[in-house]
């Protein structure tokens, strides 16, 4: 996943350029934002609108634009996170090997200060030109990731090195680069988040103010650092940004285990964020009960499974995190909550915040402890802040 990323695309006058419209297509699927600077000449085999409406970007190829303004060159630079340059012309390389700049593109890579990622694209007899694999190695040696070219047919008619990849390739190698240094690739991580509902008929039920905005953010905030993560999720209205198929809804209590149970034993860190309903009905109507003539009603509620403590006793590799809400003596049932239900760490939170309901509210402090006796306090910002301090927290106590 690239959710979030700021690509700048560069292309020269190559005629693999006709490619490019379909690189920047995957890239924005993957969930990039991608920004297109050309060369003068590139327009001749790519059209900036294409490239427009795929990225939903301005196009940029010169220094000012048609009423005048000025093209920050040295604001898009800052912009990317990657600078992606394909395909790039023996010419091309030749400026940036020695510093020119006489165009946009060129004064975007002067101004870059993220990777820059080139892909050469030419004939076979000029890629092989002694000239050519100079400036490749002075390229290389001011820290450039330069990509070879494959084999394959050529324009001119020849066959040899000189293919720019596919786009699939390049969008694979972008996402490659990405995944490096992620601290929590090849861990999995199971995540509980939102409320239960507890029906007592098909149109009641009994439930809490969870908005599953804390679980949510954790779930995007370990996904984007390299984590597999499953997340078991209650009924909410707003909707995870993380992988296809790893958001498994329910809506009860008793759903919430068995799911939770189902990706329990392969998970390497299981954070148990969900607000779940203590008690349930036990017996629910299977129709909808009417008030006339029923004066007072009386419910019998049964407890619901302490999803948190079941699991944890059971807890073989996995690192087991609970959350905890308290109106009163917080740290004192907190820590109390941490030894009985086998936990290796505890988010507190409290009832209310800054003026702010913890429920429903985007923003947060908490409280995190573990039973080596260690702590973290947060400051009072964003669930997404809050999200990074507890990974954070988590991987330097336990995986670094």
């Amino acid at each position: 996943m690239l959710k979030g990323k700021n690509i700048l695309l560069g292309i020269t006058a190559g005629i693999a350029a006709y490619k490019i419209p379909y690189l920047v297509r995957l890239l924005v699927k993957a969930g990039a934002k991608v920004k297109v600077v050309m060369s003068p000449s590139a327009s001749d085999f790519v059209t900036k609108k294409t490239l427009a409406v795929l990225s939903k970007n301005q196009v940029y190829d010169s220094f000012y634009d048609t009423h005048g303004n000025w093209n920050n060159h040295v604001e898009l630079g800052i912009w990317a996170d990657l600078f992606v340059i394909a395909p790039s012309t023996a010419n091309s390389l030749s400026k940036m090997a020695n510093g020119s700049c006489d165009n946009l593109l060129l004064a975007c890579y002067l101004s870059c200060r993220t990777q820059v990622m080139v892909y050469p694209a030419m004939d076979l007899d000029m890629w092989l030109h002694p000239s050519v694999q100079n400036n490749i190695e002075t390229l290389k040696g001011q820290g450039v990731l330069v990509k070879e070219p494959n084999s394959g047919a050529l324009a001119s008619g020849l066959e040899g090195q000189g293919r720019m990849p596919e786009p699939e390739e390049i969008s694979e190698h972008v996402q490659e680069y990405f995944e490096k240094g992620k601290k929590w690739l090849g861990k999995k991580v199971l995540i509980t988040a939102g409320p239960t509902q507890e029906a007592i008929d098909p149109v009641r039920f009994i439930g809490n103010h969870s908005s599953g905005k804390m679980g949510i953010a954790l779930a995007e905030h370990f996904e984007v650092q390299g984590a597999e993560v499953d997340l078991v999720l209650g009924p909410v209205s707003k909707q995870p940004d993380i992988k296809a198929g790893r958001v498994h809804p329910v809506t009860s209590a008793v759903e919430m285990l068995a799911l939770s149970e189902k990706h329990f034993n392969d998970a390497d860190v299981v954070i148990f964020c969900a607000a779940v309903a203590d008690y349930r009905v036990a017996e629910i109507s299977n129709r909808k009960i009417k008030r006339e003539g029923v004066e007072d009603m009386t419910l019998e509620l049964v407890q619901n499974p302490d999803i948190a403590a079941s699991l944890s006793k059971h807890k073989n590799k996995q690192i087991c995190v609970g959350f905890a809400l308290e109106t009163h003596n917080a740290i004192e049932y907190a820590k109390a909550k941490l030894k009985k239900k086998n936990l290796d760490a505890i988010v507190l939170n409290k009832h209310e915040q800054q003026g702010e309901m913890t429920f429903g509210s985007d923003k947060n402090q908490v409280h995190i402890f573990n039973k080596d006796n260690k702590e973290f306090v947060s400051e009072f910002k964003s669930k997404k802040q809050i999200a990074e301090d507890i990974e954070t927290c988590l991987y330097h106590w336990y995986f670094n």
